[in-house]
């Protein structure tokens, strides 16, 4: 059964020593806005992270397939939903219902489709466009960043010729001393029941994947992750009881001291806890 309760949502997580969302385009190292200096994370890396955790937590189990991962193609993926559903597969100009058909199938056998939505409409056995109900917005650091850039020996060569020049050899590692960041999300009742079945223990599965994705995920690249607080607003009807953004205004950061932070301690979360009627808050963490 679908949800009947709109949330809003806001994360507030921290980097210490490393690089929480590398940039393709700078080398790989931390995504800062170049006119601010504040650090960014994209929320294509915390959906990555989301998924990353649903499917070990849950590999096997019918319903929580993930689409998104590089297993095999998508369009084999869609072909199957045709397959499974006794669609005519391979055919130009799918019918509507078949469309309709599959993409249901989508929903209800795979977790990301049910929550981020899906564009499903490539190959020959198209499976349409799912406007996911859960949106995440990017994460940005509460204060300006430092991304330091220090340089690293490198002992083990690739090739022969390498190994010839000498021992070591001299690489580069770009890294954050601390960041605490803040990203805000979006779930919607109205879209959960008009398309995807997204149910209560959908969401609940993606609060407990929120509180711990970056429990799986360590790594020396990304230094020390840790999801610091949760904090949910609930509407006690479909499509809510008050405006996203006033909701989020009642959870402000802000920083102690004048210098460089370099721990979470150095923050102080202030929450305004007067809700408008028809709003909870839960704070999960």
């Amino acid at each position: 059964m679908a949800i009947e309760n709109r949330y809003d949502f806001v994360m507030i997580f921290d980097v210490e020593n490393g690089n929480p969302n590398g940039d393709p385009d700078a080398g790989n190292s931390p995504r800062v806005d170049a006119e601010t200096g504040y650090g960014y994370v994209t929320d294509v890396c915390l959906k990555r992270k989301i998924r990353n955790y649903v499917e070990l937590l849950k590999e096997g189990e019918p319903g929580y397939n993930i689409l998104i991962k590089p297993d095999r193609s998508l369009n084999s993926k869609f072909t199957e939903a045709y397959v499974t559903e006794g669609l005519e597969t391979g055919k130009k100009g799918a019918k509507k219902d078949d469309v309709i058909k599959a993409r249901d199938y989508m929903c209800k056998n795979y977790f990301d489709v049910r929550t981020f939505g899906a564009v499903m409409s490539t190959g020959e056995d198209p499976c349409g466009i799912v406007r996911g109900p859960v949106q995440l917005t990017f994460a940005r650091s509460v204060s300006p960043v430092f991304v330091e850039d220090i340089a690293i020996t490198r002992q083990a060569r690739t090739t022969e010729d390498r190994q010839e020049t000498g021992e070591t050899e001299i690489g580069r590692k770009s890294f954050i001393p601390y960041g605490l960041y803040r990203a805000e999300g979006y779930i919607s009742a109205a879209l959960a029941q008009k398309v995807t079945q997204l149910s209560e223990e959908d969401v609940e599965l993606l609060w407990n994947a929120i509180i711990n994705m970056f429990e799986i995920d360590h790594s020396a690249a990304r230094g020390k992750m840790c999801m610091r607080k949760l904090y949910i607003f609930k509407h006690d009807c479909v499509l809510g009881n008050a405006p996203s953004h006033l909701l989020f205004d009642k959870i402000s950061v802000k920083q102690k001291n004048e210098g460089p932070a370099r721990s979470f301690n150095d923050y102080d979360i202030i929450v305004d806890e007067e809700m408008p009627d028809g709003v909870e808050l839960i704070s999960k963490l």
